[in-house]
């Protein structure tokens, strides 16, 4: 079998509000390139990849070339291929692998006849655990609802998505009001969901003197971890020497470079594995083994899915037996989907694993076309900026927090935050 064509569309799928973070916003929808691979035997593999609110058709154009006569069952060529680690130094092309990677996956899945996460060695488990993601958000432009800024709004939010979805662990994305004010959220949070468990990600907005504090703060809490709270494996290593609450990453440790580094001298306790920012699923399975012989904990990361993506951190929850945490998923946010059938639907708190062949979902081509329209007329937006204050940029670590007692700040730029 040989790939014949690449493929790449970019959509953009409305959010039910604009959800709000340490460096900006996803201004009211998720912007996501789809990756169709064709090969000679009529089968076409599907892929997905993000990019802060920006379209990649064009990087996956450029890759065309590297792939046509590629044989998509040799992965570990591929990745030499496109994401060779010195060229990367040049030419950083991880995360295109990764959706490459789920393309190939699909279609040898569909050859073979079965699930990918039995190519990844069988699975552990039939559904995966999800926390509720909380956000502050905006409110919908258009409807004026789905605002999060004050406690009795978080709560209310994650009381709501409880009750939908069965969601008993609760993170809450910080970084974004001043940090005693996100203590007080935080704790009202664990307040009103006794028995549930809770992580915070300030998305590593604080000073190692502020993550201390806030960290203490909680301890008394049951929490799974504590996120990012400042930035760095050596910032990081001083909050983990003060706090005692376990903390993770998806910033510091997103390679096998500083997977090592971490367990030759820990600075964090849990490794958010994200099939993007590893560059594929196989990549978060052979992290997670090494995680498995070291008893270092590990959890499956969001980094802002639709389905397809959806579907591959699915198969890594699947295969991975230390899976003891929640994972994490936007996608209660998303509005709608690419998917055939849609969204795929939480119950209990977790999804099913897809068990059709290959990654086991299939693109509505009538959605792909409405979304691609949709991204066409509204085009990108910069994730790195928050369209209620468009003149602000955050430090590292920051001290231009968010006012809490002031909504929409600037109501043309939240117009166009919103996609309706």
């Amino acid at each position: 079998m040989r790939i014949t064509d690449l493929r790449a569309t970019t959509v953009t799928v409305p959010l039910e509000a604009p959800l709000r973070h340490s460096n900006g916003a996803h201004w009211g929808r998720f912007v996501r390139t789809i990756v169709e691979v064709d090969t000679d035997e009529g089968i076409t593999g599907l892929g997905e990849m993000g990019g802060g609110g920006q379209g990649a058709a064009l990087a996956f154009a450029g890759l065309r070339h590297y792939l046509l006569g590629h044989d998509p069952f040799a992965l570990e060529e591929l990745r030499f291929k496109i994401a060779n680690p010195t060229a990367s130094l040049y030419n950083n092309r991880t995360q295109l692998l990764a959706a490459i990677e789920f393309a190939c996956l699909d279609i040898v899945g569909k050859a073979l006849g079965t699930p990918v996460y039995n190519l990844l060695g069988g699975r552990v488990r039939d559904r995966v655990p999800f926390a509720s993601y909380l956000f502050f958000r905006y409110a919908d432009a258009a409807s004026g609802i789905g605002e999060v800024r004050t406690p009795d709004q978080l709560v209310e939010h994650a009381l709501a998505l409880k009750a939908a979805h069965g969601f008993t662990t609760h993170k809450l994305k910080g970084g974004v009001y001043p940090p005693a004010y996100e203590l007080e959220c935080y704790r009202a949070l664990a307040a009103a969901l006794p028995g549930d468990r809770f992580r915070h990600d300030p998305n590593c907005a604080l000073s190692v003197e502020d993550a201390i504090r806030f960290g203490r703060a909680i301890e008394d809490l049951d929490n799974d971890y504590y996120e990012d709270p400042t930035w760095g494996l050596s910032g990081m290593r001083r909050v983990r020497e003060a706090v005692r609450i376990p903390l993770a990453t998806n910033t510091v440790v997103v390679n096998p470079e500083q997977l090592a580094t971490n367990l030759r001298d820990p600075a964090v306790d849990t490794i958010l594995l994200d099939t993007t920012f590893w560059g594929g699923i196989r990549a978060c399975v052979k992290a997670a083994n090494v995680c498995e012989t070291f008893q270092q904990s590990v959890a499956v990361h969001s980094s802002g899915e639709l389905g397809i993506q959806l579907a591959t951190m699915l198969h890594l929850g699947a295969v991975l037996p230390a899976l003891t945490l929640a994972a994490d998923a936007h996608y209660h946010h998303l509005t709608d989907d690419v998917l055939a059938g849609g969204k795929l639907a939480y119950a209990g708190g977790s999804i099913a694993v897809p068990d059709g062949p290959g990654l086991g979902v299939t693109l509505d081509r009538d959605r792909l076309e409405r979304y691609a329209e949709l991204y066409r007329e509204l085009g990108d937006y910069p994730y790195d900026r928050d369209p209620g204050r468009p003149d602000w940029y955050p430090l590292v670590p920051n001290d231009r927090w968010a006012d809490p007692h002031q909504a929409d700040l600037d109501r043309a730029n939240l117009d166009r935050a919103n996609p309706t």
